[in-house]
């Protein structure tokens, strides 16, 4: 196309070139030579201006996309400039959130700091005290000559020796000059009269020690009066095969007192005791449909076996398990006398939770609790610690990376009010509710827990906490 133009204006200006040599020759007289002479300088005029015009058009062409240029480059700085502005105010937002993070983390890290020189001087003041009550009790004098440290005199160790050595039986006056049927008469009438009562003890976090569950345990009030804990009774309860008809009335109450705590508290939970005898009894299906309609609280209401009952459960005690697991509920191990566990098959069963024993988890050098929570870490089960009664041994056990504890260090066993197992709109309930959704209180104070608040004031009249206190660690069993 432009060659086409370029041929069509040469032709043009020859054309004019021979127009006008014509016209001079015919017109005004010229002789041929001048004629032509004539058209060729017009063709001459002609071509030098095409020439020219077309570098004119070229030079403004070239001008213009010059300023193009110089307009995009333009924009293109301004646009980095504006890049380099933003970089740099990310650049000081960033430093300035790192500052403002070490300016926070600095009080936390000397608070930390504080806290672990306390611990461990508590730690060794315990110690102390535990080794200076040993020597004046005689419990463990060495007789002989001086002899080296081992790993028998750690603190920890001794600790844990003396709650399994203060777990004797002891003597059960409403029981004593009876033969077994009789005990077995007696704690039938009992579970027929209705005079169990339901006690609550705290499971605590760690390490702020806010309650995150309780623990029902069961108690026979004999007709004197005598309050006979279920690791004395219970035995006497299977002999007569009467663990059913006592897990279905500790299951309603379980279950009244789950809803009252819900009320209040979303995250709480209660841990209740079964037989593995009433997973087979034949009123086991009426259970069933008791938990079935109150399904919704399943959640929060986790069953707890033996680790005798677990190894011994059969097709049926699993079948029963099953089912209970479909409708929401949940499940826990306790009174471990080994640590021979496989996580995977008890998390596949429903098990959740382990209660280990103090005995178990600190004896020897604690190799078996590190060995245990690498075991658990991961498969969806929770390790709780349970039987602490001093500040010795749960620093310890927060040191092992353990959850969950219980023990008399955080609260005894308390019972439950009367009228909490009452109506839904008594006042008593309501108070219960609003007692039992109180936490813990924090480390270094003394540990008042919500059931502590659920303890009936004419029960613990005649009682000091002491006194209590070294009963249940003498009976030291579920429930």
């Amino acid at each position: 196309m432009v060659r086409f133009g370029a041929v069509f204006v040469a032709m043009c200006m020859a054309l004019i070139a021979v127009s006008l040599g014509g016209v001079s020759y015919l017109r005004f007289g010229f002789n041929g030579p001048e004629a032509s002479l004539i058209g060729i300088a017009v063709l001459m005029a002609l071509v030098a201006y095409s020439a020219l015009a077309a570098r004119m058009r070229d030079r403004a062409d070239a001008t213009e996309m010059i300023s193009g240029l110089k307009r995009s480059s333009g924009d293109m700085i301004r646009q980095l400039a504006e890049f380099g502005r933003r970089i740099n105010a990310i650049d000081n937002r960033v430093e300035r959130a790192f500052e403002r993070s070490g300016e926070s983390a600095q009080p936390l890290a000397s608070e930390l700091a504080e806290l672990s020189s306390q611990v461990k001087g508590l730690v060794g003041s315990v110690a102390a005290h535990d080794a200076a009550l040993s020597a004046a009790g005689g419990d463990r004098q060495q007789v002989g000559g001086a002899a080296d440290l081992g790993p028998a005199d750690d603190p920890v160790a001794a600790a844990a020796r003396a709650v399994s050595d203060s777990q004797a039986v002891h003597r059960v006056d409403a029981f004593s000059r009876l033969d077994q049927d009789s005990i077995i008469a007696l704690v039938r009438d009992g579970i027929e009269a209705g005079r169990i009562d339901l006690y609550l003890q705290p499971i605590v976090t760690l390490p702020k020690r806010n309650v995150r569950y309780y623990e029902a345990m069961s108690r026979l009030k004999a007709e004197s009066g005598e309050v006979i804990a279920a690791a004395d009774f219970l035995k006497y309860a299977e002999a007569g095969s009467l663990m059913p008809k006592l897990d279905h009335m500790t299951v309603m109450r379980c279950v009244q007192v789950v809803r009252r705590l819900l009320l209040k508290n979303r995250d709480i939970g209660l841990f209740c005791n079964l037989s593995s005898a009433t997973l087979t009894d034949s009123g086991f299906p009426q259970l069933l449909e008791l938990l079935e309609a109150n399904r919704a609280i399943g959640p929060s209401l986790v069953f707890e076996f033996t680790q005798r009952a677990v190894r011994a459960m059969g097709p049926a005690e699993h079948e029963s398990l099953a089912a209970l697991a479909e409708r929401g509920f949940r499940f826990s191990m306790d009174n471990l006398v080994d640590l021979d566990l496989e996580p995977g098959e008890l998390q596949e069963r429903g098990f959740r939770f382990i209660k280990v024993p103090v005995t178990l988890l600190l004896g020897g050098d604690g190799s078996a609790a590190s060995d245990l929570s690498s075991m658990f870490d991961g498969v969806g089960v929770d390790l709780v610690a349970e039987r602490i009664e001093s500040e010795n041994i749960a620093a310890h056990v927060v040191e092992r990376g353990f959850r969950f504890a219980q023990g008399f260090l955080f609260s005894p066993p308390r019972p439950v009010r009367a009228e909490a197992l009452q109506g839904e709109n008594g006042e008593g309930a309501k108070e219960t509710e609003k007692e039992a959704a109180m936490p813990a209180s924090a480390p270094g104070e003394q540990s008042q827990s919500s059931a502590d608040l659920l303890a009936s004031a004419a029960a613990a009249a005649g009682d000091s906490l002491g006194a209590s206190r070294n009963q249940a660690i003498r009976t030291g069993g579920r429930r």
